[in-house]
């Protein structure tokens, strides 16, 4: 009878632990529309100042030269880690300095972050970063 209390109780508390890491987990991802706009594209030419390859999302820093002269810099949002390594992104892919063509879509929030919908090197090469083909404006 004590055993099945307490066996019981263990259930119920890896229950409990397992429902706070995936409430945890939820919260700290989130959607495509969450986040970013569709109806807010950018697109922008800039050299590359820091790449993170960290959960839940990879970011690559990039500084562009906006119409008035002025420098500033734009996050722009990729794929896990694990996803980018898995299609051939390593830490080493883009170096900084690199000159990157970037299209994609805005943060809701007007900030300067940005998903990014295709990268690709000054020579035109296309780069990954991305693990989903991201949506479409509807015309």
């Amino acid at each position: 009878m004590i055993a099945d209390k307490y066996n019981g109780c263990g259930r119920a508390l890896l229950l409990a632990a397992g429902l706070a890491l995936c409430s945890a987990r939820a919260s700290a991802h989130h959607s495509f529309a969450a986040e970013f706009d569709i109806d807010k594209p950018v697109e922008f030419h800039g050299k590359v100042v820091k790449v993170e390859l960290i959960n839940p999302h990879s970011w690559i820093h990039v500084e562009i030269t906006d119409r008035n002269g002025t420098k500033e810099t734009w996050m722009i949002e990729g794929g896990s880690p694990n996803q980018l390594f898995r299609k051939g992104f390593t830490k080493n892919s883009l170096p900084v300095g690199t000159e990157i063509d970037v299209t994609g879509y805005q943060a809701r929030d007007g900030g300067k972050r940005a998903v990014g919908r295709t990268l690709k090197l000054a020579n035109g090469q296309p780069l990954f970063f991305q693990p989903n083909e991201l949506p479409q404006p509807i015309r």
